[in-house]
C-alpha cells in the first residue's frame, strides 16, 4: 500500500516524533500507531505531558534550592566583593532579556504557522464537504424527477396510447429503464452522513484553533512585558517591581512548561496520524464506505479503477435508449395522439435535465477533486501544523530558560539594593563630608554653625579658652576665605582657618585628596579621642 503512494510523502520529523518512546502510565510499552480511541494510546501522550510536568517540578525544586542558600548565605558586602556581584546580575538580566526576545519571535512564527495549517486542513474540510454535499443533492434531485415526474407521464401516455400495443410496450420499455436509472443511483454510497461528520469536524477544528492562536499570543505578549518590566525593575532599582515580577515569573515559567507539555503531546500524536494517514481513515471509514471507494480518493492512481464507472455507464446508457425512444414517439405518434405531446416533451426535459446531472455527477466523482483536498489538508497538518507546534515547544523551552535566569537574577538584584540602602542609612547626618548634609546645609542656611564631627566641646573649657597666635598662612580674612570657599563647595570650608582655635584634627586627616576614603572606622576613631588629646594633637601639629 506505501509503496504506491507518490503523491504524499510525510516529513522527516513526523517520523522522528513518531519514534518517540510510546508509554502508558504503568509504564508499559505499547504500539505507536494512531489510536485515539485506544486507552493506553491516549495514556501514552498523557504520560508525555507528565513528563513537561515533572520538568517543571525540577525546576521549581532547583529554584526553591537556589533562593533558600541565598538567603541562608551571608557574604562579604565590600566593596571588591559588591563589584562582580552587580556584573553578574547585570549579565543575567541581559541575557534572560535576549533569550525572551528570541523565544517570543520564535513563538510568533510557530504560532503564525500553525494557525496557517490548521486553516489549510479546515478549508480543505470545506472543499470535500461541499464536493460531497453537491454529489448528494445531484443524486437525491435526480431520482426524485425520475421517481415523480417521470412516472406520472408515463401514466398518462399509458392511457392515451391505450389503444396501440406498441406504444404501450415502448412506454414499458422506458419505465424499465427509469427504474435501472433509479437502481443504480441507489447503489452509490449515501455521502450524507460523511458530510456531516466533515462539516462538525471542521467547525469544531475552527473553533479550537481560534482559541488556541488567541491564548498563544496573550502568553507571548505576557511573557515580553513581564520581561521589559523585570529589566525596567532592575535598571530603576525598585524593589516592589522586582517582586511583582518575580510572582509573575513564576506564573510565567509555570505556564510554559504546561504549553510545553501540550504541544510536546499534541505534535507526537498528529505525527503518529501523518506517518499513515490511509490506515486510520479506512479503519473510519469501515462499515460505512467501501475501501475499494477510499482507496480510490486517497491514491487516485492510473492503475486504480473507477469504482462509480459502472453505474454511470448505465445510468448514461439508459438516458440514450430513453431519448431515442421519445424522439420516436414523438414523430409517429404525435400525429396520430395530439393530447401526447405534452407528456412527451415533459418527459424529454426531464431526460436532458438528468443527462445534465449526470455530466456534474461524474465531475464531482471524479478522483482528482476530493484527492486534492485530501493532499492539501495532509500537507497543512503534517508540514506548516506540526512544524508550527515545533517551534511553540522550542518558543516554551526558550522561554522556560529565560524565566528561570531572570528568577535567579532579580533576588540577587533585591539584596543589593538592600544592602545600598542599609550604608546609605548608616551615614551620619552631620559629616559635613555627606552629599546629603550639604543639600541641608543649602537648602537652610541657619544650619551653617552647625558642629560636626571635627568640633568638640567639654565641660572643662571651651574655644574662648584658647588664644591662638595670628594666622600666618593667608591674609585674606577669614570670611572671605570662607565666601570662596562656599563658592566650590555649596557650604564654607575651613582648610585656612586656624586650627588651634577650632580643635580639628591636621588637614592631612580630612583634606580633599583623603575625603573619598573617610570611612566609618576612622570617624569611630576620631570620636574615642579625649579632649586632652585632641589638644595635644593640634599643639604638636602647630608647633
Amino acid at each position: 500500500m506505501s509503496s504506491a503512494r507518490v503523491d504524499y510523502i510525510a516529513p522527516w520529523w513526523t517520523y522522528w516524533l513518531h519514534n518517540f518512546p510510546h508509554i502508558n502510565l504503568r509504564f508499559q510499552p505499547i504500539d505507536n500507531s494512531f489510536q485515539p480511541e485506544e486507552e493506553n494510546y491516549q495514556q501514552s501522550l498523557i504520560f508525555l505531558a507528565c513528563v513537561a510536568a515533572a520538568g517543571l517540578g525540577l525546576n521549581l525544586l532547583c529554584l526553591a534550592i537556589y533562593l533558600s542558600c541565598l538567603c541562608c548565605c551571608h557574604k562579604d558586602e565590600e566593596e571588591e566583593s559588591k563589584k562582580p556581584n552587580s556584573c553578574c546580575v547585570t549579565w543575567s538580566a541581559v541575557t534572560a532579556g535576549l533569550i525572551t526576545c528570541i523565544a517570543v519571535g520564535v513563538g510568533f512564527y510557530g504560532n503564525s504557522e500553525t494557525n496557517d495549517g490548521v486553516y489549510q486542513l479546515t478549508y480543505s474540510l470545506y472543499n470535500a464537504n461541499h464536493t460531497l454535499g453537491g454529489v448528494d443533492s445531484l443524486v437525491t434531485g435526480t431520482m426524485g424527477s425520475m421517481k415523480s415526474g417521470l412516472h406520472q407521464h408515463l401514466a398518462r401516455l399509458d392511457e392515451i396510447f391505450a389503444t396501440r400495443g406498441d406504444y404501450v410496450q415502448t412506454l414499458q420499455f422506458m419505465q424499465q429503464m427509469v427504474d435501472n436509472v433509479i437502481k443504480q443511483l441507489l447503489g452509490l454510497p449515501d455521502w450524507e452522513e460523511a458530510k456531516v461528520d466533515l462539516a462538525s469536524i471542521a467547525d469544531q477544528t475552527a473553533r479550537v484553533e481560534y482559541y488556541r492562536w488567541l491564548t498563544y499570543l496573550l502568553i507571548l505578549i505576557l511573557d515580553l512585558i513581564i520581561c521589559l518590566l523585570a529589566c525596567l525593575g532592575l535598571a530603576k532599582q525598585s524593589r516592589w517591581l522586582l517582586t511583582t515580577m518575580m510572582v509573575f515569573g513564576v506564573l510565567t515559567l509555570v505556564l510554559s512548561w504546561t504549553s510545553l507539555g501540550a504541544d510536546l503531546a499534541a505534535a507526537v500524536g498528529t505525527s503518529d496520524f501523518c506517518v499513515s494517514p490511509d490506515k486510520f481513515l479506512l479503519s473510519q471509514t469501515k462499515g460505512v464506505i467501501g475501501t475499494d471507494i477510499v482507496h480510490y480518493y486517497l491514491y487516485c492512481n492510473q492503475t486504480l479503477s473507477n469504482p462509480f464507472q459502472q453505474p454511470l455507464t448505465i445510468f448514461q446508457r439508459s438516458l440514450t435508449t430513453m431519448q431515442i425512444q421519445i424522439q420516436g414517439l414523438l414523430q409517429f405518434a404525435v400525429p396520430l395522439f395530439p393530447t401526447a405531446e405534452r407528456d412527451l416533451l415533459g418527459i424529454q426535459h426531464v431526460l436532458n435535465s438528468s443527462e445534465a446531472s449526470l455530466h456534474q455527477l461524474t465531475a464531482l466523482l471524479d478522483c482528482r477533486g476530493l484527492n486534492k483536498d485530501y493532499l492539501d489538508a495532509m500537507v497543512g497538518v503534517c508540514y506548516d501544523g506540526v512544524e508550527g507546534v515545533l517551534y511553540l515547544c522550542l518558543f516554551s523551552s526558550l522561554a522556560s530558560c529565560a524565566f528561570t535566569v531572570m528568577l535567579c537574577a532579580i533576588p540577587r538584584a533585591w539584596r543589593q539594593i538592600a544592602c545600598r540602602e542599609r550604608d546609605y542609612d548608616d551615614i551620619d547626618e552631620e559629616d559635613p563630608f555627606n552629599p546629603r548634609a550639604r543639600r541641608i546645609v543649602a537648602q537652610n542656611p541657619n544650619l551653617t554653625n552647625m558642629h560636626s564631627f571635627c568640633s568638640y566641646s567639654s565641660s572643662m573649657g571651651s574655644q574662648t579658652s584658647i588664644h591662638p597666635p595670628a594666622p600666618t598662612v593667608s591674609n585674606a580674612p577669614m570670611s572671605e576665605n570662607m565666601n570662596q570657599a562656599a563658592l566650590f563647595g555649596g557650604n564654607p570650608r575651613y582648610e585656612n582657618v586656624p586650627l588651634i582655635g577650632r580643635g580639628s584634627p591636621p588637614p592631612s586627616v580630612y583634606s580633599q585628596p583623603y575625603r573619598n576614603n573617610y570611612s566609618p572606622s576612622m570617624r569611630a576613631t576620631y570620636l574615642s579621642m579625649t579632649e586632652e588629646q585632641i589638644r595635644h594633637f593640634g599643639n604638636d601639629f602647630q608647633a
